[in-house]
């Protein structure tokens, strides 16, 4: 396909880099494919993971196809953009057309990014998964590249006000070894695998980053960061939809 949004909008995303000054670490290239279909299943810690990552993936000369909310392709802005990077909308109450777009476009040869988690995980770790990377892989007999990036949510993540300031962060991203679903392997099983792969690439580029995590709000509590753990933002959420239920009585 015609990638004629995608290289202006690089250009566009390196100057803001340089802008912000961001320190990257960019790492496991050689594990992306060079050509023909993959998946990158990523850890979801802000709302530039996807630009960061697709940023690491332009050495193997690849664009990835990022599976993201229909929100994102209904705004004014960003929509357009969004379609002409050839992008897959995601709707929440409907994911049978976007499966079916995602498994299109990796028989068709491209590497398609998607977030397991479903939404950013404010306790930074690897929250439970969604089973549709594994499907996708099943289906279009493709490998799952575990991806993940580490520093972003600094810069721009959920419930903290953005800082676009010219601080020099790391930024650290991590492809790691292709993981290979067979067909005839249980879902939950290869599901399974595949978080227990992201949670151990999430440890090893946490602790390669040069700054302490100790006291750090975008740090877990894991390692002695202020996030609230999986299991309190598991209870927030649980009372978030008790009160939606009360509001539709």
């Amino acid at each position: 396909m015609a990638d004629l949004v995608y290289p202006p909008v690089v250009v566009a995303l390196k100057s803001l880099w340089k802008y912000l000054g961001l320190k990257f670490d960019f790492a496991g290239a050689e594990n992306l494919p060079t050509d023909g279909g993959a998946i990158l299943a990523m850890n979801h810690i802000g709302y530039l993971d996807f630009a960061l990552i697709g940023t690491a993936a332009l050495p193997v000369n690849r664009y990835v196809r990022f599976m993201a909310k229909k929100e994102i392709f209904d705004h004014k802005i960003s929509g357009p953009l969004m379609r002409g990077m050839h992008h897959i909308s995601v709707d929440r109450t409907s994911g049978s057309a976007s499966f079916v777009a995602a498994l299109r476009a990796l028989r068709a040869g491209e590497i398609v990014g998607i977030f397991p988690e479903g939404t950013i995980s404010r306790s930074f770790e690897i929250a439970q998964m969604k089973t549709g990377a594994v499907r996708l892989a099943m289906g279009a007999g493709v490998p799952i590249i575990p991806t993940i990036v580490w520093g972003s949510q600094r810069i721009y993540t959920k419930k903290v006000k953005p800082d676009f300031k010219r601080h020099k962060h790391p930024i650290h991203v991590k492809f790691g070894k292709p993981f290979y679903v067979d067909k005839s392997m249980d879902v939950d099983v290869a599901e399974a695998e595949l978080r227990r792969q992201m949670i151990e690439l999430l440890h090893e580029v946490q602790e390669k980053y040069p700054h302490s995590h100790a006291g750090q709000w975008w740090a877990p509590a894991r390692l002695g960061g202020t996030a609230p753990t999986p299991e309190q933002v598991q209870l927030e959420w649980e009372a978030h939809q008790r009160e939606k239920n009360e509001e539709h009585k």
